[in-house]
């Protein structure tokens, strides 16, 4: 396990507002940490460690900086008059449930929040420590609504050994999952990031599929790697070393960040017709409330 530091900082604001077209569901995202152990050599949240100094590197995967006020903050945000009760969506530049989590519950703190507020939010994790909070997320389904969304690039070991080195096996993911859905809680998987002659064959993308149909997922998203600065000159480095045979294929497909819309467009028509095979819908959705449970948190 790398050695890690934790930096504890005040923040001024836990949520924030998202305006990405393509994304219409996603309006709030609230990150309790910023920086993730689990070390993804993919991640797309990379950069940001730049804007507080730190390399894109071993710093994002081993200088954590903690929020360690949020939970504060964030009921200072949904108590104004002015919350609408907006789904916010936790976790989408650092794991929320990544080890830093055990040590300060920031995560935890946020959904009861939400739950004591009667605001919905979902959550996107690979980590199966999220089952410590199954009371408090049946809790916020009945209050408000709750979707969890489980990270799962590939099932197939030798590759996530190298891709996610510090993450919890896929098919524990996936139990965990089982749980939580055998439990009531809206869940479904994000196969991504399919990566372009590691992960894109149609095996490795049904194998995916078919296990989270099979640990009871409601719907599965799909999205393929984009490489933005601070996370390339990551990625390049480790796949010249891991998977050289891939680097004539990457330098062609990624002179930008995005790899070709030929290219996206037939992996994704490849999903959606194991989405209709396995019956899954593409994207989630977390429930509003009820007109009863809004007048039950007035």
């Amino acid at each position: 396990m790398p050695q890690v530091t934790f930096e504890e900082i005040q923040c001024k604001s836990a949520l924030n507002r998202v305006n990405v077209p393509k994304m219409s569901h996603l309006r709030w995202s609230l990150n309790p940490y910023r920086g993730c152990q689990h070390a993804c050599v993919y991640c797309f949240a990379r950069g940001n460690h730049e804007f507080l100094g730190y390399d894109t590197g071993r710093d994002f995967d081993q200088r954590i900086v903690v929020k360690v006020n949020l939970v504060e903050v964030l009921r200072r945000e949904l108590r104004r008059p002015g919350w609408r009760r907006e789904p916010v969506t936790i976790g989408t530049a650092c794991d929320p449930y990544q080890q830093a989590e055990l040590k300060y519950g920031l995560t935890r703190g946020a959904l009861q929040a939400f739950r004591d507020h009667a605001s919905p939010c979902s959550l996107i994790t690979k980590s199966p420590n999220i089952v410590r909070d199954l009371p408090v997320l049946r809790e916020l389904t009945a209050a408000a609504g709750c979707t969890v969304v489980f990270s799962v690039a590939t099932l197939r070991e030798e590759v996530w050994r190298h891709i996610e080195p510090e993450t919890a096996l896929p098919l524990h993911r996936l139990e965990a999952m089982a749980k939580l859905a055998g439990a009531g809680i809206r869940c479904g998987v994000m196969l991504a990031p399919i990566i372009p002659g590691l992960t894109d064959d149609a095996e490795t993308l049904e194998a995916v599929v078919r296990a989270a149909r099979e640990h009871g997922a409601d719907f599965v998203g799909d999205n393929v790697l984009y490489l933005k600065p601070g996370t390339k000159e990551w990625f390049m480095p480790f796949l010249r070393e891991t998977y050289p045979h891939l680097l004539p294929q990457y330098e062609r497909f990624y002179k930008g960040a995005y790899a070709p819309r030929t290219y996206t467009d037939e992996v994704h028509s490849t999903v959606q017709e194991l989405r209709e095979r396995w019956e899954l819908t593409p994207r989630h959705e977390t429930p509003r409330q009820s007109a009863g449970q809004l007048q039950l948190a007035m």
